[in-house]
């Protein structure tokens, strides 16, 4: 006979984030949300996600989650940082219809969960009334400060300006900020001007750290590329063919993306900020944690002490 406790259906609770150690992820545990499935509206030209079967095709909303954020929540003993989102953006066009990542937010705030953001998109602004309530840092993706090179590798997603502006008035409100420079593609947006004018004006407007990454090639990665611009995917595949697998991820070539990276942190520091990299496999340039969950460390230890 079946037991009692099998007979029992089992507890929703929220989606621990899930990154093998082997892609070189030291993120620190968290919960994880993706509001929308699909490929994310903003088609960036670098997007990792497509090699997940849930986030290609066209964008979903997940009108279930009204429904079953509230049971997730009230089935989730540890109070872990949530993460909104690693595949999809949350503030893509489609929320300012559906409002779902907002919906989300207004549940885990109620019950005090640390939040943290990451998007692109200038949308984020409308929900600093929910920030507020909870320890939140919203990352902020910014790759480039030139509008044409946002418009090839980011071609709808808001322009660098308009993240920029709202970056300033998240961290005008005392919300921790990070800039997450986040792919860096060889002979596109790594020319060290522009990512010190990124670093700069981060500065200037209250950003704590910056998080940088080098891009990554996923399957089907090359045919987007090749489809959008056959001149760029033939420099950036050159590049590329002498890089080395990760995790299901082709990396730049080691000392490439070391040289990249060093760089970037010398210039980071001369403007007083902390500095992570995102997947690189070199700890030894961190001088915080790549996603901002420092800056939830004291609500964080809190909630674990009286656990």
């Amino acid at each position: 006979m079946m037991s009692e406790s099998a007979k029992r259906p089992k507890r929703k609770t929220l989606p621990k984030f899930n990154s093998p150690r082997t892609a070189l992820c030291t993120c620190p545990p968290k919960y994880n949300i993706n509001p929308y499935l699909g490929r994310c509206t903003h088609n960036c030209l670098y997007c990792y996600a497509i090699k997940f079967p849930g986030f290609n095709g066209k964008v979903t909303p997940r009108l279930n989650l009204k429904r079953e954020i509230s049971e997730m929540v009230e089935g989730t003993r540890r109070r872990l940082p949530v993460m909104l989102s690693d595949s999809t953006d949350p503030y893509q066009p489609l929320e300012r219809e559906y409002e779902l990542t907002r919906g989300c937010l207004e549940v885990l705030v109620k019950h005090r969960f640390p939040i943290l953001i990451v998007t692109k998109s200038d949308l984020v602004v409308r929900d600093i009334d929910l920030f507020k309530k909870t320890l939140t840092v919203v990352s902020m993706t910014i790759t480039t400060c030139h509008d044409d090179i946002a418009a090839l590798i980011e071609p709808n997603a808001p322009k660098p300006y308009a993240r920029f502006q709202a970056l300033k008035k998240v961290a005008d409100e005392g919300i921790p900020t990070v800039v997450r420079i986040d792919p860096i593609i060889p002979t596109v947006n790594s020319d060290l001007n522009d990512l010190k004018q990124i670093v700069s004006r981060a500065s200037k407007i209250g950003v704590k750290q910056i998080t940088a990454s080098t891009m990554k090639i996923v399957k089907g990665l090359p045919q987007l590329m090749r489809n959008a611009n056959l001149h760029l995917y033939s420099r950036l595949m050159k590049i590329y063919s002498e890089g080395e697998w990760i995790g299901g991820y082709k990396y730049l070539k080691r000392n490439l993306r070391l040289g990249i990276l060093k760089t970037l942190k010398a210039i980071v520091q001369e403007y007083g900020l902390e500095f992570a990299t995102c997947r690189e496999g070199f700890l030894e340039l961190n001088t915080t944690i790549c996603d901002g969950t420092f800056y939830c460390r004291k609500m964080l230890d809190g909630f674990l002490k009286h656990k």
